[in-house]
């Protein structure tokens, strides 16, 4: 009896410890070719627990309705037979996967203003949209992906066409047994309607922090009040998690004043912005028994080639904030 109540206790603090760990993850950015154990090593050595792999449909423009996905013409990583190897990949060093579809419009315009003008445009879109994401939720399931993202930073689409994403969701769940969020971009998440369906809270965590030059750690921190407390009003609502489905700094100047910036400028190269910005966040979040962790924005596959310190775009790889990275993820 004694040693059945051990068994108990271990297993009881086991499962404490479960849903205690938290989801740190890195988006792997999809390539043309395969990869292999040198592309996932560094990973590994960054401590992480889990990808994002970000499959891509595109369409032509924010009122066209069909979405072209799975073809020859893509990068082979964009695809449906490419997520599968990249997972398997992944799967042999035990790293976890959430894979997170996406959508890309042509001239790179912001997919929260893709609305269709007539509704027979709007059921062209659902039904080539309910095939896209469902190819991949088959996939997901195929893999064992432990996080399926059903959609990525798609306001209008979602504010206009509820229905829709309820019965998206059903029908997701018929061939996907694993947690479901969907990636809101940072003000758009306080309106999404079907939080209640679905397992997380997901946020693409670009909020607008300082309008310094080069904040301290402190300065960022305290940028981040306001947002807290709208992001635990929702949490409260819902009752559910909060997860960074993405999260991250470029090495810039001013990268706490509009970090969804993507757009290319010369020089303003600032490591230390990148690396604080990081650390406040973490500071802010990682503690925190409802956050369920985040994806840290961007990862390529080809790591000695990429990033350094002269590069001023959103990866930390062979930077500051990689040593850094490494040692958060790793506590």
């Amino acid at each position: 009896m004694k040693i059945y109540r051990l068994l108990l206790i271990c297993f009881i603090c086991l499962s404490c410890e479960s849903q205690t760990k938290k989801i740190n993850g890195i988006s792997f950015v999809a390539s043309p070719e395969k990869i292999s154990h040198e592309h996932v090593s560094p990973l590994i050595k960054a401590s992480a627990n889990y990808v994002a792999l970000m499959p891509f449909g595109f369409i032509k423009d924010l009122s066209s309705p069909k979405i072209i996905h799975n073809t020859n013409r893509q990068w082979f990583g964009e695809t449906e037979k490419g997520v599968i190897q990249y997972g398997k990949e992944f799967e042999k060093k035990g790293i976890n996967l959430m894979i997170k579809p996406q959508i890309w419009v042509w001239k790179g315009e912001f997919t929260g203003y893709i609305k269709m003008n007539s509704e027979e445009n709007w059921r062209i879109l659902e039904n080539s949209y309910l095939d896209f994401i469902l190819t991949y939720a088959k996939t997901a399931q195929q893999l064992k992906a432990d996080v399926f993202c059903i959609g990525t930073e798609l306001e209008k689409f979602v504010i206009n066409r509820p229905e829709f994403w309820n019965k998206l969701i059903k029908e997701v769940k018929k061939v996907y047994k694993g947690k479901l969020t969907y990636a809101a971009n940072w003000d758009e998440f306080k309106r999404v309607p079907f939080w209640n369906e679905i397992d997380y809270i997901g946020i693409d965590a670009y909020f607008p922090l300082s309008d310094k030059k080069t904040p301290t750690l402190e300065e960022f921190e305290k940028g981040w009040e306001p947002h807290k407390k709208e992001i635990l009003k929702v949490r409260e609502k819902v009752n559910k998690p909060v997860l960074f489905t993405e999260y991250g700094y470029r090495s810039v100047n001013y990268a706490g004043k509009k970090p969804w910036e993507a757009n290319r400028v010369e020089g303003e190269i600032n490591l230390e912005n990148q690396k604080n910005a990081t650390l406040a966040l973490y500071n802010q979040f990682w503690s925190e028994d409802w956050f369920a962790g985040g994806f840290l924005w961007k990862w390529f596959h080809k790591h000695k080639e990429v990033g350094g310190e002269n590069n001023n775009r959103f990866t930390p790889q062979n930077k500051p904030a990689e040593k850094l990275i490494q040692k958060l993820y790793a506590k």
